[in-house]
């Protein structure tokens, strides 16, 4: 107990000492200093079990926080507060205090701590109470924004490692989502609402908020966020926004799952502040591929923030907290939020949120236009996206929605419209929804009248839609819908016309009665939408496959006209008839016209026929039918009593049809309804024919009308009703008519009754010879005989043919019609000839017209069908052979159409009375038509086919060929049964065959036609041997040989030019070949059928043969060899002969039915294209191209990714063909072929991309970039760089392959041009092109792909890459390429450093060979790149590269190696200075030098020089300091490289050790003797250019060495020696290398002050009188050149300088030399001054000066007055001149110095005496001229010197 108590003594004591300490402290940093201490080990003391201590603790703690809060300046500790509130032992007491101090201190930190505690904050979060998170969480955000995150957040490690810690990252996730809802500047009034609530006054705020006096939070958030959000200390608007910044760019950099974030960015997006927003939408849409926008955990957010807390109950139960329910967000989020749901489908589905958001954003107490139109926009979505099982319990809600939006709200046009047409697609969605509500048409049909036309467009769209729901109503909703549908085809607005006729045609079947009707009236509208839309749907014939047709049925016609009838009767009551002129009819004339028709259509129907079109013609064909059906109506229980009905019979459908048409011709006519109205009664005239005997009168009327076809239709009828008069009326009419015709001059009356006799004759004709056989039956024969019967209708045959001759072509076709009628009937009551009106007359006269190039068409039309029907009509025809013989005569050219009549002539004709033609075409169909037995036969076909055969068929004259294989085809077609035609079948064949190599389509399809008839018509004998026979015949090409005439054509129109044969066969030939493949000759037949595609098949004429049917009979027997079929044909559609491409293409698109046949047989196809290809017909080959050009197009190809290089390779030769449409074809297909591998190679393919990569490259690299063709080359590499930009990463394996091939490529593909101005340009030139050219290479396309492919590469590819690499380098040609390889190389440094390392040797010595490149270009390129490896090779290596290098520059004489070097060198040290400095010893000095290069005149080595200067001064420390550093290694190589045998090298070396000379100062043992052995060494031997440097860097040696010179050391020379070596060197020739050794001596002889005066002496006097004035002037001046003229006396004056300088210089201090020369030299001196130029005089008084201040005879103790006197005189007399000289003021100047120099010496030798009177008076006087002088500084030093003259005096 005692020792618990003492231990808490002891905790108060420390306490109080740190109270104390507090206390003291006087400075906030002595306070600081003392917290960071103390405050965390005191906080530690709150878990001390002591009362005492925690109290005093606490006093502690009010003080310290009194003190903390009043210096915002000081900092606490933060790190080590949270490392203790970390600790998991903690007493919670502690850590609650704890965070309250690391709240306090953390926002005082500096901002780059904070960022550094930012994650520790997270850290400790972990397993703390809520309040404590939010309080630390409420901390760190704003931190957030000054974070820094690394840039790429996969290779560095990211700040916050929130991976491991879901907890947390969820925590954190949802407090930043309030900080993103917080508005700025809310402020939370939480007292006063606290206040208010009990006081029963609760406030609008609390009330919404559950009522329990909880303030309102912001939207979007509860009031627990707001609370947390603002804290303990609210951020103020600018913090908050910084903090929202923050948020952003933490989720920008992926610091949490970018799945978790996206509601954050969402939110952030729709921010008030710019700032905000901008950033998160940003970051938002460089997301937005990456968002799974259908990941229901993101769905599911957005939801839960856009609706927030709806008051469900939660999972657990129990209700929300009113303090934890989030409230809606704003209306500004949700318009961001709803975007993104209508990207998802997920958002679709997922119920009930989509129907809230819905109903909130369309109704919501906050929404606004923009919303409402965005959550139409969902609604939309929703109705497209949501699956059927989803969206059917959606439906009635979405749909209360819309239509309460309809109809309440109306202020924008443009979101009623969206709600309509959502209403529509809802609709097409779940139409039993609407099925039952009818209201809802009717609103929107009223809608559609009232809105405004903004909205129409819509309404019209969703009534569209709708009309799918309505299409099974039955009973009372039909009804109803009945009488919505009428009540608005009436109204007045077109549109809802339009859409009530689309009601009326979908909603009801297509055999309602009532709809129908209202179709009907619709049909007469005036607008064309809405009469364009009834007509389709009333005239929707039947498809062509009976499936169709049977679904579709029509009214029955009774029902219908009953309908009809009732309707009519009722209208004719009310204003809704129709007046026109004087009749009254219950409908318009486009309605009633409408109504006829579907009658008729309705009436066939019934009959058991397929309702046909409008053409009359094709009616025709089904009267016999209808008419058995009339029969049977009218015969049926229909007819009731006539009493029962007003009219009398008029109950009868039939006649109530009759009357309507009856009506309706009255009112309006038209040809339909005539057309109508003569059927009806035609086929049953003896029931329906007398009606219409009492309206004689309106008929005839009828015939009177002004259309020729209406007038014919009428004369028809009228003859059809005069049958049925009695003998007297009839009689009486035809002569009424006869005399019409004749008297008549209005030309229609004529034309009508011409018509009409001709019609009534012949029936009357018909209908005698039908009871004469009757008659004969009964064995009656002579009871009929009328003569005068006979008389009239001979007396009409008469007046009609007198017609034949009429002026008007009108009246002659209607007398050629007439008689016609009246021969087909019956014989022509007329004699056979003689004179008159004979049949040979007539003949003759019709025959004439058909070749008359006066008649119309339509004359010779109807002339040739008159002449066929004569034989038919009359056994005994006498001319039957002649007119069948004119008929094929009468051919003419380009008259097809009417070879096709003349062919249906001449089978009528020859056939004769067995002739079809002789039947009542209303009474009997063609093919139940049986000739009567007891006719007169007169059947010439044998002897017509004879003709046609050998006659005709084999003529010369084409025309008649062509016509004679149409009669021929006429013959077979309709006489196929005639036992001729199956005996001859061989020979109609051959025939046949014979036209098929005719130039003009017709004849061959026609041909081709006849053949398929021949063959099925033979049994299966004959089938066989015809087949033999035709195929013999296509396959050897055999011909008939048309033999030429006279008169033949040759050539029509567009036969010239085309093939010999016309293209004539070529189709057939294909076709038979394509039959024998499958060995199966006989299908040929079937081919033929097939390959229809002449226009003339579509024809009335030609139609009526009825190829069509054949066809579809021979694609059935075809289909089973579709599979070996269909290869062939695909290609066959693309042949350049268009005959087989257009017959090809006939048969494809009838064998084919199936859309996917290509696909299903894709590999049959292609292996038939790729065989192909190389065929040896140019057709084939360039179909082969077309086809496969066409079948890569937009297919599938992963199941021929291995036939790729088969196709490529084959298209590459075939695009060096030899003809230019096939190279074009292989362009187009390889341009296909590129961009479907191109897309193929698209990473998201997975293994298929990856295979066709694999199979592709190989193909392009060796086949398609090594090719020569040009072209083939472009493609490739184009499809090589596309591949590479979409493959990517996938193109890693196949790198080294790829690489070396494109780098390569760059020289290939290099235009040639390039190589051709290369040899003929200037060096200048050339260097600036080869930049050019390296740098064209390397922005090609080749570059660009070898740069993608460089990203992928790593250390797997680059053991197989780099030997191909090395090689390339090597040996590769062309500067594109060699630059290309060093520019990989380069990039191989930067991409993959560490894995380039066990390589950089092998491309090292790869550069190397490189270096040396006479190319300039190329050098530096390699140097370059050499730079750049250097980085990551061994030492080893780059250790042998540069001795390598060392040895060039050293030993090689070639100026490209010491560029190299200098290029190598400077690349290292710009690009790898490290590498450098690591080789420094080994490289420096030769850097240093290599600066001291001699350049000669060209340019490259001054810059090499320079590189060297560079790398030199980059890499030491001064050029002294660098010298002093690398003494040893550069007196090495400098030795090296003055023994080097070139004497350049020498000179260098000189020129360097000169510098070293110069710039060390001082040299030392052994250095010294190093250096000047190497020197005195180099300097034996011959003069070279150069050696100069030699002497120049022995004098800098010596003069700064000389004291060290003069101490003995072993090896080192001693100066004498030197001297020796330099006396040597001034005894040469050269005079300009004499006067450097001259200077460099006696700058040596002046520092070390040796006397070597003799020698020198007899070196330069003998110069000096050489050069002497009377030798100088003797020089003889002829020498014509100048120049060298200059020159040399530049240099004999150079010399002079010299040779005076030296001898001052060298003047010894030696009384015994002095002695010898002091006279000499005076002398000579003296003469030079007064004769030289005035340089030379500058350079003797200089001597001058030298000599009198080293003269011995100045100095008292060697004093020699009478020499002295002598010297004195002799140059005061030569001085005057200097003195006096006028132009040069240095010589002026030096004289005086001179002068000044003698007189300081004689005072101090105190030897006045010797300077005599002469010489003082020569030199005052030229002072005193001095005094006067314009320079001052001369006046005063001249009156001075003149001062001291005078006072001698």
């Amino acid at each position: 107990m005692a020792a618990a108590a003492s231990a808490a003594q002891d905790e108060l004591n420390q306490l109080e000492r740190v109270f104390l300490r507090l206390g003291h402290a006087e400075t906030d940093e002595q306070l600081q200093n003392i917290i960071s201490k103390f405050l965390p080990p005191v906080l530690l003391k709150l878990s001390s079990t002591q009362e005492g201590v925690r109290k005093k603790v606490m006093e502690l703690l009010v003080h310290l926080n009194k003190r903390i809060k009043s210096r915002p300046k000081i900092q606490l500790p933060v790190e080590t507060l949270l490392v203790q509130y970390q600790d998991p032992s903690a007493v919670s007491f502690v850590t609650n205090f704890t965070i309250i101090y690391v709240k306090m201190g953390y926002p005082r930190l500096p901002v780059e701590k904070q960022c550094e505690l930012a994650p520790t904050l997270l850290t400790a979060m972990e397993g703390k109470p809520q309040p404590q998170q939010d309080s630390l969480m409420h901390l760190l955000i704003p931190t957030l924004f000054h974070m820094k995150y690394p840039v790429e957040p996969l290779k560095a490690a990211s700040p916050f490692n929130l991976a491991e810690k879901p907890k947390t990252v969820q925590l954190l996730l949802d407090f930043m989502l309030d900080v993103l809802l917080m508005p700025y500047g809310y402020v939370l009034n939480e007292s006063q609402s606290r206040q208010n609530a009990p006081s029963g006054q609760s406030c609008s705020s609390s009330s919404s908020s559950g009522g329990s006096g909880i303030p309102q939070p912001p939207p979007g958030m509860s009031f627990y966020a707001a609370k947390r959000v603002i804290g303990d200390s609210p951020w103020t608007p600018e913090q908050l926004e910084q903090c929202k910044l923050g948020i952003v760019k933490f989720i920008e950099a992926e610091q949490v799952p970018e799945l978790e974030a996206v509601i954050h960015l969402v939110i952030a997006s729709s921010d008030t502040r710019h700032s905000v927003a901008t950033a998160a939408d940003l970051e938002l849409k460089s997301k937005q591929s990456l968002i799974d926008w259908n990941n229901p955990t993101i769905i599911n957010k957005l939801y839960k923030v856009y609706l927030g807390d709806i008051p469900l109950k939660t999972k657990e139960g129990a209700v929300l907290k009113p303090e934890l329910k989030r409230d809606p967000v704003s209306t500004r989020v949700k318009l961001k939020i709803v975007p993104h749901l209508l990207r998802s489908r997920q958002a679709a589905e997922t119920f009930p949120a989509n129907i809230q958001v819905v109903y909130d954003g369309l109704f919501g107490a906050n929404t606004n236009a923009k919303l409402r139109t965005l959550s139409l926009q969902f609604v939309h979505h929703i109705c497209v996206i949501c699956p059927d099982s989803k969206i059917k319990p959606l439906g009635p809600m979405l749909l209360n929605g819309l239509t309460k939006l309809i109809n309440e709200y109306k202020e924008d046009p443009k979101l009623l419209s969206m709600a309509y047409s959502a209403v529509g697609k809802l609709s097409s969605r779940i139409p039993q929804l609407f099925t039952k509500d009818l209201a809802l048409v009717q609103q929107f049909f009223e809608a559609l009248s009232k809105e405004e036309p903004d909205t129409r467009l819509a309404i019209q769209e969703a009534l569209s839609l709708m009309v799918g729901a309505y299409t099974s109503l039955e009973g009372a909703p039909r009804t109803l819908m009945e009488a919505l549908v009428a009540s608005n085809l009436i109204k007045p607005q077109v549109q809802v016309r339009q859409v009530a006729v689309k009601f009326a045609s979908t909603v009801f079947p297509p055999d309602h009665i009532p709809s129908r009707y209202l179709l009907l009236l619709a049909a007469g509208d005036p607008r064309e939408e809405v009469h364009g839309e009834a007509q389709r749907a009333l005239r929707m014939f039947p498809g062509k496959n009976e499936k169709e047709s049977a679904g579709k049925q029509m009214p029955s016609f009774p029902e219908m006209v009953q309908y009809i009838q009732e309707k009519a009767s009722h209208r004719m009551k009310t204003p809704a008839k129709y007046m026109t002129g004087t009749t009254v009819m219950p409908f318009n004339p486009a309605t009633f016209g409408e109504i006829v028709l579907y009658l008729r259509m309705c009436l066939a129907h019934s009959a058991g026929i397929v309702p046909t079109s409008q053409s009359l013609a094709d009616m025709q064909d089904h009267a016999p039918a209808i008419g058995r059906y009339i029969r049977n109506l009218l015969s049926g229980h229909f007819i009731t009593s006539s009493s029962s009905s007003s009219k009398g019979g008029e109950s009868n459908p039939v006649q109530i049809y009759i009357s309507l048409l009856q009506q309706l011709l009255s009112g309006v006519g038209g040809l339909p309804v005539m057309y109508c109205l003569l059927e009806v009664v035609s086929v049953y005239p003896e029931k329906l024919a007398a009606r219409f005997v009492d309206k004689m009168d309106w008929i005839k009327s009828l015939m009177n009308t002004n259309k020729e076809e209406m007038r014919e239709l009428a004369a028809l009828f009228y003859s059809v009703v005069l049958m049925t008069v009695s003998e007297n009326e009839f009689k009486t009419s035809v002569q009424q008519l006869i005399k019409t015709a004749k008297d008549n001059h209005n030309l229609e009356m004529q034309h009508g009754s011409l018509m009409a006799l001709g019609f009534t004759v012949g029936r009357y004709l018909s209908k005698r010879k039908a009871r004469m056989v009757e008659m004969h039956d009964l064995e009656q024969p002579d009871t009929i005989v009328v003569p005068e019967q006979d008389q009239l209708i001979k007396s009409t045959t008469v007046t009609i043919g007198s017609f034949l001759d009429s002026t008007s072509p009108l009246l002659a076709i209607a007398a050629c019609t007439a008689l016609g009628e009246i021969g087909r009937n019956a014989p022509l009551p007329i004699p056979n000839e003689g004179t008159g009106f004979t049949k040979l007359h007539l003949v003759e006269s019709l025959l004439a017209r058909i070749p008359s190039g006066k008649e119309t068409n339509k004359m010779k039309e109807r002339a040739i069908q008159t002449l066929g029907y004569f034989p038919v009509g009359d056994g005994d025809f006498p001319h039957q052979k002649l007119l069948l013989q004119g008929l094929m005569d009468s051919v003419e050219a380009k008259q097809i159409e009417l070879q096709f009549t003349v062919g249906e002539a001449i089978t009528s004709a020859a056939i004769g009375t067995s002739s079809v033609a002789a039947r009542d075409a209303w009474m009997v169909a063609e093919e139940e038509y049986t000739p009567p037995a007891d006719v007169k036969v007169n059947d010439v076909v044998p002897w017509v086919l004879d003709l046609i055969l050998n006659k005709h068929i084999v003529s010369p004259n084409p025309h008649i060929r062509q016509a004679a294989c149409i009669w021929l085809l006429s013959l077979v077609k309709k006489l196929s049964t005639h036992k001729e035609i199956k005996s001859h079948l061989k020979e109609i064949q051959s025939a046949f065959v014979s036209v098929l190599s005719e130039s003009d389509e017709l004849s061959q399809d026609v041909a081709s036609k006849g053949l398929g008839l021949v063959y099925e018509l033979g049994s299966e004998q004959d089938q066989q041997e015809l087949v033999t026979t035709l195929v013999d015949t296509l396959m050897t090409g055999k011909r008939y040989l048309h033999e030429v005439t006279g008169d033949s054509v040759v050539f029509q129109g567009s036969g010239l030019g085309k093939t010999p044969d016309g293209q004539g066969l070529s189709t057939y030939q294909e076709l038979c070949s394509l039959a024998s493949d499958l060995n199966q000759p006989d299908l040929v037949y079937k081919f033929m059928n097939l390959a229809n595609h002449h226009a003339m098949w579509n024809s009335r004429k030609g139609a009526a043969f009825g190829f069509n049917v054949i066809a579809t009979k021979a694609g059935e027997q075809l289909a089973p060899f579709l599979p070996q079929l269909l290869p062939r044909l695909y290609r066959y559609q693309f042949d350049p002969n268009i005959g087989i491409r257009q017959a090809m293409t006939s048969i494809w698109n009838a064998l084919v039915t199936d859309k996917s046949a290509v696909d299903k047989y894709m590999k049959e196809i292609l292996d038939d294209l790729i065989n192909n290809l190389t065929s040896n017909m140019w057709r084939i080959r360039e179909s082969s191209c077309l086809a496969l050009n066409d079948l890569l197009r937009g297919r599938p190809l992963d199941d021929i990714i291995d036939k790729l290089p088969e196709i490529w390779e084959t298209l590459f030769r075939v695009q060096d063909d030899i003809k230019e449409s096939v190279r074009k074809a292989a362009e187009l297909a390889l341009k296909t072929l590129s961009k479907v591998c191109v897309k193929m190679c698209d990473p998201s393919k997975g293994a298929a991309g990856q295979r066709t990569i694999a199979v592709l490259l190989p193909c392009l690299l060796d086949k398609g970039m090594m090719s020569t063709v040009t072209e083939v080359r472009t493609l490739s590499i184009n499809t090589l760089v596309k591949i590479s930009k979409s493959a990517g990463a996938m193109l890693k394996p196949h790198a080294p392959k790829l690489i070396p091939a494109l780098l390569e490529s760059l020289s290939v593909l290099e235009p040639q041009v390039f190589n051709y101005l290369s040899l003929r340009a200037t060096d200048q030139e050339k260097a600036a092109m080869d930049y050019a050219r390296l740098s064209a290479a390397k922005s090609s396309l080749m570059m660009e792909t070898i740069n993608m492919c460089l990203q992928y590469l790593d250390v797997s590819v680059l053991g197989e890459l780099v030997p191909r690499l090395c090689e390339l380098t090597r040996s590769g040609v062309g500067i594109a390429t060699k630059g290309g390889c060093a520019s990989v190389i380069v990039s191989l440094t930067t991409q993959c450093p560490q894995d380039l390392i066990p390589y950089s040797g092998k491309l090292m010595s790869a550069l190397l060979s490189g270096l040396t490149d006479r190319n300039n270009v190329v050098q530096k390129a390699f140097a370059f790149a050499m730079g750049h490896l250097v980085r990551t090779s061994r030492d080893s290596s780059t250790d042998k590269l540069l001795q390598k290098l060392n040895n060039w520059y050293m030993e090689k004489e070639e100026q490209v190696y010491k560029t190299a070097c200098a290029l190598t060198v400077h690349a290292i040290g710009r690009y790898s200075p490290d590498v450098l400095k690591n080789q420094a010893k080994l490289v420096l000095p030769l850097a240093f030098l290599g600066m001291h290069e001699v350049p000669e005149e060209e340019k490259g080595e001054k810059e090499d020089g320079n590189r060297w200067t560079e790398v030199w001064q980059e890499n030491v420390p001064g050029t002294y300091g660098g010298i002093r550093l690398y003494m040893e290694e550069l007196i090495n190589i400098t030795q090296k490289a003055l023994q080097s045998q070139s004497w350049k090298m020498k000179a260098q070396g000189a020129s360097a050790m000169a510098s070293i000379a110069k710039q060390s100062g001082s040299l030392v043992p052994p250095h010294l003797g190093m250096v000047l052995s190497a020197l005195v060494q180099g300097l034996s031997g011959r003069t070279w250019t150069g050696k100069e440097e030699l002497l120049k860097a022995i004098a800098s040696v010596v003069c700064a060495c000389s004291a060290e010179l003069h101490k003995a050391v072993p090896n080192q020379p001693s100066v004498s020696d030197v001297l020796q070596a330099m006396l040597k060197e001034c005894r040469k020739e050269n005079l300009g290398y004499k006067i450097v050794a001259l200077r460099c001596t006696a700058d040596v002889l002046k520092t070390t002050q040796e006397n070597r005066f003799q020698e020198l002496a007899e070196i330069i006097f003998p110069m000096i009188k050489k050069n002497s004035p009377e030798t100088m002037g003797a020089s003889p001046s002829q020498n014509d050149d100048e120049d060298e003229n200059e020159n040399e006396k530049e240099l004999q004056m150079d010399s002079l300088i010299c040779a005076f300088e030296s001898l001052g210089k060298a003047w010894p201090r030696n009384a015994e030399t002095q002695r010898c020369y002091r006279q000499e030299l005076c002398k000579l001196m003296c003469e030079r001054l007064k004769l030289s130029y005035w340089k030379v005089q500058l350079g003797v008084l200089q001597a001058m000066k030298a000599y009198f201040q080293g003269l011995m005879l100045l100095e008292a103790e060697h004093a020699d007055p009478e020499a002295l006197t002598a010297i004195l005189l002799e140059t005061c007399s030569s001085i005057t001149h200097s003195l006096e000289n006028k132009s040069y003021t240095s010589i002026r100047t030096e004289a005086l110095s001179v002068i000044e120099v003698l007189l300081t010496k004689l005072e101090e030798s105190k030897q006045w005496e010797s300077l005599n009177a002469d010489s003082r008076e020569l030199l005052l006087g030229s002072l005193t001229a001095l005094t006067l002088d314009s320079r001052p500084e001369l006046q005063e030093k001249a009156s001075l010197l003149k001062k001291t003259l005078e006072k001698l005096d």
